[in-house]
């Protein structure tokens, strides 16, 4: 690969490459003819991880000298995927995977459609895609799934809950209003999705504002909606420097009595929570969270 599909394939910037280069010694490019920098699949594959790692915290100078064995290792100890009930049914999950990696949608998307109507919506999303979100995030760090799989798994998955959102009744008088986002550079909206089926689920009027909005943005549709509650997802993608600061000042410009609820795999979240910032573990939490809501407000008034 040349430099700009590199950069494309890993989400590491074409001056990250260059500076690990002439600091690190990784990676180490060959030269194609018009001396332009090319890259190996092993070089891509090892990249691919130490972003990873990056997003969980760790610094260049302590893993680009590792072998790209041990960058999986510690990966995949890194990573702490969301809870799921006990006794929940995971048996669909290997297979659905096959059936991404071997582009089988139509038997992808019916597989899906038996689960979540064996299932029920909730257990489906908590214990059917969530595991699956962690293993088609494996794959794809270990070089196993391609972007574009990964695409048209999130589309057969999207499309699916959000005809599931359109069937769960409206809400009563005077739900809480719950808006929905992600900051800049997050990209995933798989699940912002999930969640919002959650508190759909839980009789919320949920105001969804897609992926990527800046701070300012969201403090300003908060406001002028009256919502509740502001819920933001966060992959492990995402930037932990840029996510703890962007908490931090969208909480200190929200009124106090607008709650900021987050939830994801950012290692962020658990490392340096912010105040006054309601940390879910897993998307099972949202209800027993909003029962908790209705109590303190109860008490207080």
């Amino acid at each position: 690969m040349n430099i700009t599909a590199v950069e494309r394939d890993t989400g590491l910037t074409k001056d990250t490459l260059r500076v690990w280069e002439r600091r690190y010694g990784f990676p180490a490019p060959q030269r194609d003819a018009t001396g332009q920098r090319v890259y190996t699949a092993s070089d891509v594959e090892k990249l691919r991880l130490a972003k990873r790692l990056l997003d969980y915290g760790y610094r260049p100078g302590k893993i680009l000298a590792l072998p790209a064995e041990r960058l999986l290792e510690m990966a995949d100890d890194a990573h702490e995927p969301e809870r799921v009930e006990a006794g929940s049914d995971n048996s669909d999950v290997e297979l659905l995977l096959t059936l991404v990696q071997e582009h089988r949608v139509e038997e992808l998307r019916r597989q899906l459609g038996q689960s979540m109507a064996r299932l029920g919506l909730a257990p489906f999303l908590a214990n059917v895609v969530g595991p699956l979100n962690v293993r088609i995030g494996q794959a794809w760090a270990r070089g196993q799934l391609e972007l574009f799989e990964e695409h048209l798994y999130t589309e057969a998955v999207q499309a699916m809950i959000r005809n599931a959102i359109t069937g769960i009744p409206r809400p009563g008088l005077d739900p809480p209003r719950v808006l929905l986002t992600t900051f800049p550079n997050e990209s995933h909206s798989l699940g912002l999705l999930m969640a919002e089926a959650f508190f759909a689920i839980e009789g919320c009027r949920c105001l969804s504002l897609g992926v990527q909005t800046p701070v300012q943005d969201i403090v300003q549709a908060a406001t002028k909606k009256s919502v509740h509650i502001v819920a933001l997802s966060f992959s492990a993608a995402m930037n932990a420097n840029h996510t703890a600061q962007g908490l931090a000042e969208l909480r200190a410009q929200l009124p106090p009595e607008i709650e900021v609820w987050v939830g994801g795999n950012c290692a962020i979240l658990e490392r340096r929570p912010v105040e006054g910032v309601t940390r879910l573990q897993a998307l099972t939490d949202i209800g027993p969270e909003l029962q908790r809501r209705r109590r303190r407000l109860q008490a207080a008034g």
